[in-house]
């Protein structure tokens, strides 16, 4: 077998090669071993190993492991767009009830259903510390048809970047994550010194709470896998992970995001609603009661 080097994809053998990860560094410990900093291919996960209990992935199971995660994105959006159209009728019925529109000089009269609208979703602000992740967010973003900001700035750095990034754009939505880990050998997982970048998380959010202290005006989403969960909510935020401290999908974050930027302003949003469009379920994702961002507009015109 080759030597594991930076930059290989590897798995785990001691993990039953569950996920796959991408070699940040090689680096001596102090016990004499060689070790690798490992960054999870499509899942939010830090993790450092054994050089030794890593076993190098060809190309060809690399490209099906990213097939089958872009299906499974790809059917997930499938779900959010039948959603979408679902909705769309009965928020354009409440927006024109009671009207009857009047077509020309004439006399025809235009249902309300025949009224075409148009959207004014919620913007978002997204800061990630893998700008690999960052790139597949706003591609999905975009796809999703949401306004967002990304910028790909390392973890320990957000706390430092967010409040002129707050100023710059006013965002409706809020998203920091990135990577983040349980240190190996940690017992006590209410110290958020026993997380890899919690503590930053968790500082960005107090920091862009007393830039907005409304829930409501600024929605926040924080965390990465097995972030400390809890302590990311008492800062601000109105969904974190990890409230099982399991892992999280690359995606996650946007598909809260989407709920949040296409749910009515006049509606709060049922918290299982938003964690049912993750792909990580309740065991990943958490929060608190939230309102919608997004506002339809009517009638659309042609100009």
């Amino acid at each position: 077998m080759s030597k594991i080097q930076e930059g290989d994809i590897v798995a785990r053998r001691s993990y039953s090669r569950d996920v796959f990860f991408k070699v940040q560094s090689i680096y001596q410990g102090e016990d004499g071993k060689t070790y690798a900093m490992l960054k999870g291919l499509d899942i939010r996960l830090f993790a450092s190993s054994l050089v030794d209990d890593l076993v190098k992935i060809d190309a060809k199971e690399v490209a099906a492991y990213w097939t089958n995660t872009l299906r499974k994105n790809a059917e997930v959006m499938d779900r959010v767009m039948r959603r979408r159209m679902e909705e769309r009728g009965t928020r354009l019925k409440r927006c024109t009830d009671g009207f009857c529109l009047i077509r020309g000089a004439g006399d025809e009269k235009v249902s309300p259903t025949d009224v075409e609208g148009f959207d004014v979703p919620g913007t978002v602000l997204h800061l990630d510390g893998d700008k690999d992740y960052l790139d597949l967010c706003m591609t999905t973003y975009k796809n999703l048809s949401i306004p967002a900001y990304g910028y790909a700035i390392d973890e320990e750095d957000q706390p430092k970047r967010i409040a002129e990034l707050l100023q710059k754009h006013y965002p409706d939505i809020l998203v920091l994550t990135g990577h983040d880990g349980i240190k190996k050998g940690a017992k006590d997982l209410t110290d958020i010194n026993n997380y890899h970048n919690s503590k930053y998380f968790i500082e960005a959010v107090k920091i862009a709470r007393t830039f907005e202290k409304s829930r409501d005006d600024l929605v926040i989403f924080a965390g990465a896998c097995q972030s400390c969960y809890e302590a990311i909510l008492r800062a601000g935020a109105n969904f974190a992970s990890s409230p099982k401290r399991v892992l999280i999908h690359a995606f996650d974050p946007v598909f809260v995001v989407e709920k949040i930027a296409y749910t009515s302003i006049h509606d709060p949003i049922a918290i299982r609603d938003i964690i049912s469009s993750t792909i990580t379920g309740f065991d990943g994702i958490g929060g608190v009661e939230t309102r919608g961002k997004h506002r339809l507009g009517v009638p659309r015109t042609e100009y």
